[in-house]
């Protein structure tokens, strides 16, 4: 397998500033450029396989949001917000020079992306938003929020990738290979061991949310997504507890009215792996 190339840029929050990583595959001359961000708790090497499916097309970039992977962490925690993530995208935009960007998002990278495609004269050509919408149940965000942030610590590779496995259910059906793939760079050396690669500090604000601040911002989000003009692709697992159906169906008739594609077998979230999942975002992307 082609390996990507590491690269950082710089970007301001509340403290001062912090370096942003992100992987790059494909041609970096080629002016078509293709983002593609994680969710919560992930990383940016959860592209891998999509990558390199789209890159005799696109330069891909891949970033590791601030607080995952390769990235910096935030001295301020409650600087792990949606909005301060859009900006680090803005600023990441300009590093690559890229006047016109496809967008893949899930889960959290689709909520940036609709953040940055909602904006006045955004660069965002084309969205793919996985398995996220303006609606986000409650009962999901309870599920993530037992695991998010725990000090956790695994003796090996195959013991960390069960537990992973273990908290994933949602995101389907995987080959072992395939599983061992995606949780490698899931995970931090600690001595003898392995940690996972997050700022457990990720959760402070995610676990500050109220049922009044929920509210506000799922109307914050309708207005930002009635706000995106370009053609967009929503993918969603037909058993996802983040998205139901009917928000769903919602976003087809509003705003971008967004194409929809489910996978069954699938909850939350499709991961872009599998052949299928794959094949039906590239051809969003490089269709009429």
């Amino acid at each position: 397998m082609t390996e990507p190339r590491l690269k950082h840029v710089q970007c301001l929050d509340t403290r001062g500033l912090h370096r942003m990583a992100y992987w790059e595959w494909g041609d970096p001359a080629n002016a078509r450029v293709l983002v593609c961000v994680h969710g919560l708790s992930r990383q940016g090497r959860d592209f891998d396989t999509l990558a390199q499916a789209m890159s005799d097309h696109y330069r891909v970039v891949c970033p590791d949001v601030a607080g995952r992977g390769q990235s910096d962490w935030l001295a301020d925690p409650m600087g792990y917000q949606i909005p301060a993530y859009v900006a680090d995208m803005v600023t990441l935009l300009a590093r690559l020079d890229a006047s016109e960007v496809h967008w893949v998002g899930t889960s959290m990278g689709g909520l940036i992306g609709m953040g940055l495609a909602s904006l006045p004269q955004s660069p965002v050509r084309r969205l793919v938003l996985n398995d996220v919408g303006p609606t986000i149940q409650a009962d999901a965000i309870a599920r993530i929020g037992t695991y998010l942030g725990l000090p956790v610590r695994w003796s090996s590779l195959e013991e960390a990738a069960d537990y992973m496995l273990s908290i994933s259910q949602g995101f389907g059906p995987h080959t072992r290979e395939q599983w061992l793939a995606l949780t490698r760079p899931m995970l931090k050396t600690d001595g003898a061991g392995f940690t996972p690669h997050y700022d457990p500090a990720i959760a402070v604000p995610f676990k500050a949310i109220t049922p009044e601040f929920a509210a506000a911002g799922q109307a914050a989000l309708w207005r930002s997504y009635d706000a995106v003009t370009c053609p967009t692709l929503l993918l969603r697992g037909a058993d996802s507890d983040l998205l139901t159906r009917e928000t769903a169906q919602d976003m087809t008739r509003r705003g971008p009215m967004a194409r929809l594609h489910e996978f069954a077998g699938v909850g939350h979230a499709p991961m872009l792996v599998v052949a299928e999942q794959v094949a039906v975002a590239r051809e969003f992307l490089l269709g009429p």
